[in-house]
């Protein structure tokens, strides 16, 4: 059985819901609706009558938390939620003014889609709304988006598909197709379970299911994030900044990083970001658990958070939809105009006939792609295993921290030792001589930064992400100083000359 959808709220209903109380404020002007006869008529002033408000949007601004934002919320009982060239202009007017007014952008549909009473040219409507979301998104404005029960249709393929972070209500009717529409199309009924808040959280379509009381924290964190205060003076440069690295052969640091205990990208941010809020999946369809994606703060700074993310339970390594995955955050550090952080913490990528048939090879190269010409700040971070085409996909970035028992190489020491020797007992001297260990990455200029394991990580993890959230802390900051001008010629540069 599909989950049951909690109570239908209005637009009032949500915005009181979500907004401090009394702070909403009303953009709207009288709707201007096309010149109409008989039925169409007829409906909109029952509509107005049933709904008490003269279209299905309203727009306006409030605060969350004590926070200004712009707010865009559809009424269900005003046909549908439908949207016609009226709620069409007022939708875009809306976007327009958050927009030049440099306002985060909170959207709450609840529609069946266009107005099919208008025909075409509230089909074509989509259109304007579209641009004018893009053009909010291009001045590195928030747009979140809270999708109610239901959201089909044309609201659904344009403005409520475009968020930088979409949440929705517990069982929520969400999908292109209407089931009554295909219903009738079909003959048949759509599936159950398929068109629910639910399953698209599943699919990796949605970052999260949210009930409306817990929305205003939610948003408010994201904000936070998203909208960070410039700090106040310069930060102190951390004593490991100045660490040099230690003596320990290759062969012990990686089977240090091999330790089950040894903290993950998970630690990390748990332990070490003062606040990191997950998302979840491409929002195309895949959900791979192999890399993890969060918005997150350490200290003064604010980034997006893509990482390796640790097998559990005889899971897979990372595949072809985890660096689609991490893609998307790569999108979301250039459109928020946000520093990137990106974990690395990798025995390999995913070995299968799925990774191979899913372009697992290509992946790396686009992520590879991407990452060096990003135009945003970047920053990597060696954490422990570094194996491959899987670790090298997320590592071009501006700094480089490692803890001092990461190492990167371009395969296991023991499939190496395979390669070489046809055996895996050659592995620590292969290690030594491929020069995998963070000394050796440290001399031929590609670590910036080594966060020294004076204490053992996997028996203190808190100390460990403690001291790796102070090294991230700063070089967020080292690298958000660079001019963007130079930036990306610094990091090809960097790579360029790599033990030269």
């Amino acid at each position: 059985m599909a989950p049951v959808a909690t109570r239908r709220l209005t637009a009032t209903d949500l915005l009181n819901t979500v907004l401090d109380e009394g702070s909403f404020r009303s953009w709207d002007a009288p709707a201007e609706q096309p010149a109409t006869t008989g039925k169409y008529a007829d409906d909109l002033e029952a509509a107005r009558l049933k709904s008490g408000h003269d279209e299905s949007v309203l727009t306006g601004e409030g605060r969350i938390r004590g926070r200004r934002v712009a707010v865009i919320v559809s009424e269900f009982t005003f046909l549908a939620g439908s949207i016609g060239r009226a709620a069409a202009q007022r939708i875009t007017e809306a976007v327009e003014r958050a927009t030049a007014e440099g306002l985060p952008l909170l959207a709450g549909p609840a529609s069946g889609g266009t107005r099919m009473q208008e025909g075409t040219l509230a089909f074509l409507s989509m259109v304007a709304i579209t641009d004018a979301v893009r053009r909010h998104k291009e001045k590195g404005l928030p747009y979140l988006v809270y999708l109610r029960h239901p959201t089909t249709g044309g609201v659904m393929a344009s403005w409520g598909s475009l968020g930088h972070m979409t949440v929705a209500e517990p069982g929520a009717l969400l999908g292109f197709l209407g089931p009554r529409v295909y219903e009738t199309l079909y003959g048949s009924p759509f599936p159950e379970g398929v068109q629910t808040a639910e399953n698209l959280y599943r699919c990796g379509l949605i970052d999260a299911v949210v009930p409306p009381q817990d929305l205003p924290a939610i948003i408010d964190r994201a904000l936070r994030i998203l909208l960070p205060a410039q700090p106040a003076g310069n930060l102190p440069v951390p004593a490991s900044a100045a660490a040099v690295p230690g003596t320990r052969e290759a062969w012990e640091s990686i089977q240090i990083s091999r330790l089950p205990r040894r903290p993950d990208l998970r630690w990390l941010l748990a332990a070490g970001a003062d606040d990191a809020l997950p998302l979840n999946g491409t929002g195309q369809g895949e959900n791979d658990p192999g890399l993890g994606l969060a918005l997150a703060r350490f200290g003064t700074q604010s980034c997006i958070v893509l990482g390796h993310q640790r097998p559990r339970h005889g899971g897979r390594e990372m595949g072809p939809g985890s660096l689609r995955e991490a893609r998307r955050g790569m999108q979301l550090a250039e459109e928020l105009q946000l520093p990137l952080l990106t974990v690395i913490d990798t025995a390999g990528a995913d070995l299968s006939p799925e990774a191979e048939e899913g372009g697992l090879a290509g992946e790396i190269a686009r992520s590879l792609n991407s990452l060096i010409g990003l135009s945003a700040p970047s920053v990597a971070v060696l954490l422990g295993q570094g194996s491959g085409g899987g670790a090298l996909a997320l590592l071009p970035a501006d700094r480089v921290v490692a803890a001092e028992n990461a190492w990167l190489s371009p395969l296991p020491p023991e499939g190496a030792s395979a390669i070489v020797y046809r055996d895996a007992a050659h592995a620590p001297q292969l290690a030594a001589e491929q020069g995998v260990n963070v000394a050796s990455l440290h001399r031929i200029g590609l670590v910036d930064h080594i966060v020294p394991e004076e204490r053992d990580a996997a028996t203190d993890p808190r100390g460990f992400c403690s001291d790796m959230a102070t090294a991230i802390e700063y070089e967020l900051t080292v690298a958000v100083a660079v001019p963007a001008g130079v930036r990306r010629q610094r990091r090809a540069a960097k790579f360029a000359t790599l033990g030269l």
